[in-house]
């Protein structure tokens, strides 16, 4: 078995036997997700409509060719199509894996779908189809993950669940063109944090990853094809390839990462940064009523102080 750009997979059994879910798996990430999951030892359940970037269409081959790949390589695992998006479609995949398999441990909520406007000629379509694919979907699979879950826990198994958000640098560090999706990735993120508290005492832990790299949702943004190139012809190595991501997830995916839950991951080529969280910054106090006529000196003072939004490699920008 062999990654996206050729490169070989090595094998492993840090996965063995967990049952995992990944949505958006027929192509780029979610495809290298699938690959070295199962080459650990995983049986995993390819979901993916088929649909293009920006969500139209379908081509229910794609899952199928990517599980077909993993079972001629030794590995297991079965194709699912339902849109994840609706509630009911993300219970028929949760269902489906459990049926195929006898359980679930992982999911992977990586399906997602592009609609890039800038905000001021933004349609209602364009913003509710984001929302619905990324947020709605990842929300919707892990409820009904969840339910399994707990019914597990009810009847006095022992769970050790894993959910995987994919999140962004656009709804972390914000990306112009990308309101609606920067708003689903942020929510991701903070629901991730939400969902750590809630599900720790079932068994579940809950991370979150924000990748860079090149997949055809990203090959159209300015410089990303350029960059691969450049990078590919100086070092032999390429930094944007999808199958950089895969390890991370894999690792989370396993019984290993017990301890690690509630952390969004930045993640591409040769770097893994653990993205710290919103906190209080600089403040001001008063044992009176606020005036806001004074803001106007105070706001900007106390803005003064505290550290910069970051661009978009997670830097405080200058």
């Amino acid at each position: 078995m062999t990654t996206a750009d050729g490169s070989p997979l090595v094998p492993g059994t840090l996965c063995a036997d967990r049952i995992v879910l990944i949505t958006g798996a027929g192509r780029g990430i979610g495809h290298e997700h699938a690959l070295q999951f199962a080459a650990q030892g995983a049986k995993v359940m390819v979901n993916d409509l088929g649909a293009g970037v920006d969500g139209s269409g379908a081509d229910r081959s794609a899952a199928q060719l990517v599980a077909d790949e993993i079972n001629a390589s030794g590995g297991t695992a079965q194709a699912n199509t339902d849109d994840v998006s609706t509630w009911a479609g993300a219970q028929r995949a949760v269902a489906s894996t459990i049926e195929a398999f006898g359980g679930l441990d992982v999911v992977a909520n990586n399906a997602g779908i592009l609609r890039d406007r800038m905000f001021v000629n933004m349609t209602e379509a364009e913003w509710d189809d984001v929302i619905a694919v990324h947020l709605k979907g990842s929300f919707a699979v892990t409820r009904h993950a969840v339910d399994y879950w707990r019914a597990q826990v009810k009847a006095g198994e022992v769970v050790q669940g894993r959910v995987i958000m994919t999140s962004s640098p656009s709804g972390l560090f914000g990306n112009v063109g990308q309101a609606n999706y920067g708003a689903a990735k942020a929510a991701l993120a903070g629901l991730t944090i939400i969902l750590a508290d809630e599900l720790g005492r079932l068994g579940v832990t809950v991370n979150a990853i924000a990748p860079v790299a090149l997949t055809r949702m990203t090959e159209g943004l300015p410089g990303f094809v350029d960059a691969a190139k450049k990078a590919l012809e100086e070092t032999g190595f390429n930094p944007f390839d999808p199958a950089h991501i895969a390890p991370l997830v894999v690792w989370l995916g396993s019984t290993a990462s017990a301890a690690i839950t509630g952390r969004v991951f930045t993640v591409m080529g040769g770097e893994i940064g653990v993205a710290e969280p919103w906190v209080k910054g600089p403040t001001m106090t008063s044992t009176e009523p606020w005036n806001p006529a004074a803001f106007t000196e105070q706001i900007p003072a106390l803005v003064g102080q505290a550290r910069g939004n970051s661009d978009m490699s997670g830097r405080t920008r200058t």
